[in-house]
């Protein structure tokens, strides 16, 4: 759509922080007041309005766009928004090790089982190994456990969350990102660590290196979201 305003600012109000365009208060999709916890978080998507050009064109608002995903899509249903989450326990990606090459199999366990022990130890959860792509049941306290994990999570989190596991489609890798565990670069080698042992063996084609691009962009871009939100305690 074309620019309809030309300037945008930042006020305070009830709740936390909004954005107005020539004085007229921005909402999300869905009609919600875009009210976000912090300053910071505020005067960057702020950011986003002020350097769009002629045509306003949402992909180059990602910040925009997840603060309008948590007002429409999980504040009010966070329940349901957990147990989505919760359900990628049942099948965490680091849990399935490949039974060859041997050099595949060294360097999962070797950077896989941290971060399956750093789980056990920040959320007492003790997740069963696969070899190969049949599926195993996980512990039913194991799983409890990581939605333990998941429902303290605040609806900005929470959406950091989903966000990631789209990305990743690894819960832990998901959590241990939201936080603070690990680095969005660190994140997203560890989820592509399969297909990087096939990229340094056979290469990769420009699509592939496209989407792997974006995805890192993505994670980066979920991170900053992260740092810009109040403390857990007081959100």
């Amino acid at each position: 759509m074309k620019r309809f305003y030309k300037q945008v600012t930042v006020q305070a109000v009830d709740g936390g922080w909004s954005i107005a365009l020539d004085g007229r208060p921005v909402r999300t999709p869905a009609k919600h007041p875009l009210i976000l916890p912090t300053q910071a978080l505020a005067e960057a998507i702020a950011n986003e309005w002020q350097g769009q050009g002629e045509e306003v064109k949402p992909q180059t608002m990602p910040l925009t766009q997840l603060a309008s995903t948590c007002l429409d899509g999980v504040v009010g249903r966070m329940p349901d928004v957990a147990a989505a989450s919760a359900e990628y326990g049942g099948s965490e990606l680091l849990c399935y090790r490949a039974e060859e090459p041997p050099e595949l199999v060294a360097r999962q366990a070797a950077l896989w089982q941290p971060l399956l022990d750093w789980a056990a130890r920040r959320y007492d959860t003790h997740l069963r190994l696969a070899s190969g792509i049949i599926h195993i049941a996980q512990p039913p306290q194991a799983l409890n456990a990581l939605r333990a994990g998941i429902d303290a999570l605040d609806a900005w989190r929470l959406t950091a969350l989903q966000n990631v596991i789209g990305i990743t489609g690894s819960l832990v890798l998901s959590l241990a990102l939201v936080d603070g565990r690990l680095t969005p670069e660190e994140t997203f080698d560890l989820a592509q660590l399969d297909e990087n042992f096939q990229i340094e063996r056979w290469g990769e084609d420009w699509e592939a290196a496209d989407r792997r691009n974006n995805q890192r962009t993505d994670l980066a871009v979920t991170k900053r979201f992260l740092d810009m939100l109040p403390p857990i305690s007081a959100a």
